[in-house]
């Protein structure tokens, strides 16, 4: 079983960029999207339903903004929407999605880099979300934590690590935020097989950061223990142009 993780940046820019092609030809079990920054009647998603998959959206209330969304081939037992806070969840941030065989979580953590305000937002959502996923845990132990955290939890994961110490996304308390999360009882499934560096899911767009390779490692599957014996392999897809982001993948045996 193949699972994926894409922040696309525009769902609707993604599809201009060949987005529908590739996950034509890609067809993961499950892909979870982040900031799609629309809802489902300002494009064509016609294109989800004859690839067979089921989609669900979780758009957010302010237009062309945030908003997540999960394409599965697996029928999923339920589905939830949010992390029960109204004001995170008006930004359409979380989709629960219970499967027979383990929980899926689909998150896009909001970004504290447009100022105080929003940084405070952001650690504000991350504690409530701990404490969102603690309690998931205790009903759902095979559990899978997909998205764009925003954060780069070690050195190893960020370019010029020295060059960011002051930076949203590499502050000390959002790295000692990721610290307790995966103590909660999480792998890092992108780490269990690859401790190489220079390892990134995101590139600015400006000063040509792509093509010179200075990019953060933000985006995650954090897979519980309970499915440690389950996971055979996790990829940076980072030949995939359609975003500043690329895919991220994990692979389950049956």
């Amino acid at each position: 079983m193949n699972i994926y993780s894409y922040n696309v940046n525009g769902i609707r820019a993604a599809f201009t960029k060949g987005f529908d092609k590739w996950l034509a030809n890609e067809l993961p079990d499950i892909i979870c999207l982040q900031e799609i920054k629309a809802s489902p009647d300002q494009f064509d998603n016609t294109i989800f339903e004859s690839l067979q998959y089921k989609a669900f959206w979780n758009s957010a209330e302010r237009k062309g903004y945030s908003g997540v969304a999960v394409l599965t081939k697996i029928e999923p037992q339920r589905i939830s929407f949010g992390i029960n806070h109204q004001i995170f969840d008006v930004e359409g941030r979380v989709i629960v999605s219970e499967f027979k065989e383990f929980t899926h979580v689909c998150v896009y953590v909001p970004s504290g880099s447009m100022g105080d305000e929003r940084q405070e937002f952001k650690m504000k959502f991350l504690d409530v979300f701990y404490q969102f996923i603690d309690s998931l845990l205790q009903k759902h132990p095979r559990l899978i934590v997909s998205g764009d955290f925003n954060i780069c939890h070690k050195p190893i994961d960020i370019n010029h690590p020295e060059k960011h110490e002051h930076v949203s996304g590499f502050l000390p308390e959002e790295r000692e935020w990721m610290d307790k999360f995966v103590s909660l009882g999480f792998i890092d499934s992108f780490r269990k097989f690859n401790q190489q560096p220079n390892q990134y899911s995101w590139w600015s767009y400006r000063q040509r950061a792509r093509e010179k390779n200075l990019g953060w490692r933000i985006d995650y599957h954090f897979v519980s223990k309970e499915l440690d014996s389950k996971l055979i392999d996790a990829t940076i897809l980072s030949n995939v142009y359609h975003s500043d982001h690329c895919p991220v993948s994990i692979k389950l045996s049956n």
